[in-house]
């Protein structure tokens, strides 16, 4: 699937958009907080937070009750966290990393046997991100359900698959991170992101 012909609302700050992404409960966020504590942006994962706003207000855009409206709900929140880390910064500053992106929304559908829209699609090939997307695996001997991650064991396996061939239809390079202790992930991703900077 191509995107060279799509406008791209971000395309001066696309290179700078890193995704960390994969299935839940693989320390993806951990990693990000972590990040973050050393003074990189990010944004805040859309899944979490779509479910803590709903919760709060009874609504009923929850994985569990309506997972399309749930799904429509994190493209908004995407589509939201992207344009406001465009008005923050020049295209030239330090490197924003993204709690999932807009290609995680087709993952999800998938995972749920639901159709995913031609906006959908759309959005995934307009709102680019970094080439080369960090992939988080499974890795059961971390995973823990909580209030807001309700997936079983083998539902988290099939959303770190659907993630690696979502990402793949679009056309990023897919690094997987190694089941490592956070600070040695965060060392690699921080070599691969200025590696990948040298080389473009």
């Amino acid at each position: 699937m191509s995107s060279a012909s799509a406008p791209v609302p971000g395309a001066p700050h696309s290179g700078r958009f890193v995704v960390v992404t994969g299935g839940p409960g693989a320390g993806k966020s951990t990693l990000i907080d972590r990040l973050a504590e050393r003074g990189y942006a990010r944004s805040e994962e859309a899944g979490r937070g779509v479910i803590r706003d709903q919760t709060a207000i009874g609504g009923r855009g929850l994985p569990w009750t309506d997972p399309a409206l749930f799904a429509e709900l994190m493209l908004g929140w995407e589509l939201r966290s992207y344009r406001l880390a465009a008005a923050h910064g020049a295209p030239s500053a330090g490197p924003v990393f993204f709690d999932r992106g807009v290609p995680d929304i087709v993952g999800y559908l998938r995972v749920q046997g639901l159709p995913v829209p031609a906006h959908v699609h759309a959005a995934a090939r307009t709102y680019r991100y970094h080439h080369r997307v960090f992939l988080a695996p499974f890795w059961p001997e971390i995973y823990a359900a909580d209030a807001e991650r309700k997936q079983s064991p083998e539902e988290a396996e099939r959303t770190y698959l659907a993630m690696v061939e979502a990402y793949t239809e679009y056309g990023y390079e897919l690094v997987e991170l190694e089941r490592a202790p956070v600070e040695e992930r965060v060392r690699s991703v921080l070599r691969s992101v200025e590696d990948a900077r040298k080389g473009a």
